[in-house]
């Protein structure tokens, strides 16, 4: 089970500092519907993310290890895959990151949070979690691990657990910061937000190229053993 909690942990990180869902939530908890949109959007964030990871260990499950209990070769050239993408987001992060002081540019959804409803608030975070190109590729990450780590149920189900508490960090924290700290709570939002939006492409640059790097060390290890 070790092994298998071990491995996801590193995507988990990777999900969980993403700054466009943190943003995102950060602004619909300023709306008038914060409350409501905040929390549909953090549901939905952890379903989708549960449900996507469930979804890939239980096709990779019956064929994730050998007859020796090893991760079978499959997962290892699926790690390689996803360590050369992450290498490239790594790369066109880098390059997209704002210069000379220049305002970072955002999607130009944000500037509607403040009409969205409870549910479009949820499909946004279902979207964001899994459709996300980058997510996605972190949550692939994640499912070829288990699926390759573990050998039972329980230590699937318990290394998923993990991944989507861990990656749920930044909806699930903002949310409650702002349940429970009041008026204050806007101020220190805003101040994550700011931060968060300036270097979101530094920050995703540095994540894919660590990323990146363990994975193609991993693929390359266990394809050579």
């Amino acid at each position: 089970m070790g092994d298998a909690i071990g491995q996801v942990l590193s995507p988990a990180v990777g999900v969980a500092i993403s700054p466009i869902p943190l943003i995102a939530i950060v602004l619909m908890l300023a709306t008038p519907r914060g409350r409501a949109n905040g929390t549909a959007f953090t549901a939905g964030w952890i379903l989708a993310l549960s449900g996507a990871v469930a979804a890939l260990v239980a096709v990779g499950a019956g064929g994730g290890a050998d007859d020796g209990g090893q991760p079978a070769t499959w997962t290892w050239w699926v790690k390689l895959v996803v360590a050369v993408l992450f290498l490239l987001l790594a790369l066109k992060q880098w390059r997209s990151r704002p210069r000379d002081g220049a305002e970072p540019g955002l999607p130009g959804w944000m500037k509607t949070v403040d009409t969205f409803s409870p549910a479009k608030s949820a499909a946004l975070a279902f979207l964001l979690a899994v459709v996300n190109p980058k997510n996605l590729a972190l949550v692939l990450a994640a499912g070829v691990s288990i699926a390759g780590a573990a050998s039972t149920t329980g230590e699937r189900v318990a290394a998923a657990t993990v991944f989507v508490a861990i990656a749920s960090l930044c909806t699930v924290v903002p949310l409650a910061v702002y349940l429970i700290g009041g008026t204050r709570a806007a101020g220190v939002l805003d101040g994550w937000k700011t931060s968060m939006a300036h270097h979101n492409a530094a920050i995703m640059a540095v994540l894919f190229l660590v990323l990146g790097t363990k994975l193609l060390g991993d693929a390359v290890g266990g394809l050579a053993a």
